[in-house]
């Protein structure tokens, strides 16, 4: 596999050039591990609200890294964020493995910012957007660094763990995704992408301590992630759900909605609450001016509503008051109760939406 993965890597306009040699193009390299630093000064983790997909950034004193950049038509998006943060050059550049959800919008990133290094899987894809970013990072001789278990880097006084993939997991792209552990004082984080319970069952058995305070939930909350004995050694008092409004998979998934429940976990979801941004002193982790999403789980689920726009209620489908609406007032939506309410709308006192 790691053959026929360095061949296309030399293969240039389609591929990473695999420099093992010197001087042709762009350089893969092998990590190599670093001391982690004490705490001094806030970390700061943003969630980036790009839909059906992944992308989040990572801050710590002028120090960036951003993991995965959603779909191609999220390029722009991310971009624009990172700028308002006041991001001129990221430290690394992570994507977790080669679905458009995950890298799509990268070679924008790649193209916007000074990239010091690029971490991916050593696992092949053919989509169009996949070989784009080889493109990109070709043209840009970037050096492209293959995750190893175990190494360790440094982002300003932060410091992260390299703790998947841990083996060829063939056609599963999912199971590719370079996942991280990181760590900043006394608190901790774990991005996994979209590993499913076969990675998570490898990772587990590293042995490498995977405790944090906030677990970005793999798969956009897919049922195919998060098995027990990962939640188990995890343990996250917060969890940070990536996913699309009125997806077309039905992400999260009322198992994991239910399990995070049952465990006393704290939710938050980016299709409820847009980007997300949580805190760390390196004693504790806040999300600050921000509601969990399970604070009103029968809020969260989305459904249709009739808004009455002079009388500023909503309504359900079929109440008798939706019915005999003028029609221009009436105007229809589909969302969660939470949201219709944060749009300045009252819940109808007959249907009770």
């Amino acid at each position: 596999m790691a053959v026929k993965f360095y061949k296309r890597l030399l293969a240039g306009a389609a591929v990473f050039l695999a420099l093992l040699l010197a001087g042709c193009g762009v350089e893969v390299q092998v990590s190599s591990p670093s001391r982690g630093g004490e705490a001094g000064g806030n970390l700061k983790v943003h969630f980036i609200d790009v839909g059906q997909g992944d992308s989040t950034l990572i801050e710590q004193d002028g120090h960036f890294m951003l993991i995965d950049a959603g779909e191609r038509d999220q390029g722009e998006v991310v971009v624009s964020y990172l700028k308002k943060q006041g991001v001129k050059k990221l430290d690394y550049v992570i994507g977790t493995h080669p679905h458009s959800d995950h890298i799509g919008g990268m070679a924008e990133v790649l193209r916007a910012f000074d990239i010091e290094r690029v971490i991916m899987p050593a696992k092949e894809h053919t989509i169009r957007t996949y070989e784009n970013l080889l493109d990109e990072i070709a043209a840009q001789n970037l050096k492209v660094t293959l995750p190893k278990v175990g190494d360790i880097y440094e982002l300003g006084d932060t410091s992260f763990q390299i703790i998947a993939p841990v083996r060829d997991y063939g056609d599963n792209l999912n199971n590719w995704s370079v996942g991280i552990r990181l760590t900043y004082g006394e608190t901790g984080f774990v991005f996994c992408g979209d590993a499913e319970k076969e990675a998570e069952g490898d990772i587990v058995s590293n042995g490498l301590t995977l405790k944090a305070d906030v677990l970005k939930i793999s798969h956009h909350g897919s049922s195919t992630s998060s098995s027990s004995r990962f939640m188990d050694l995890v343990d996250p008092d917060y969890g940070v759900i990536s996913c699309g409004k009125n997806n077309d998979y039905g992400h999260p998934h009322k198992e994991i909605r239910a399990m995070l429940k049952e465990r006393n976990i704290k939710s938050f979801r980016t299709d409820e609450l847009g980007t997300i941004v949580a805190a760390s002193d390196g004693k504790s982790v806040t999300f600050p001016g921000q509601e969990t999403g399970d604070s009103a789980p029968d809020e969260a689920e989305s459904h249709d509503y009739v808004f009455n726009t002079n009388t500023r209620k909503f309504h359900l489908p079929d109440c008798r008051s939706a019915a005999s609406m003028k029609k221009e007032n009436r105007k229809t939506y589909t969302g969660t109760r939470e949201d219709v309410i944060k749009m300045g709308y009252e819940p109808c006192q007959i249907c009770n939406p």
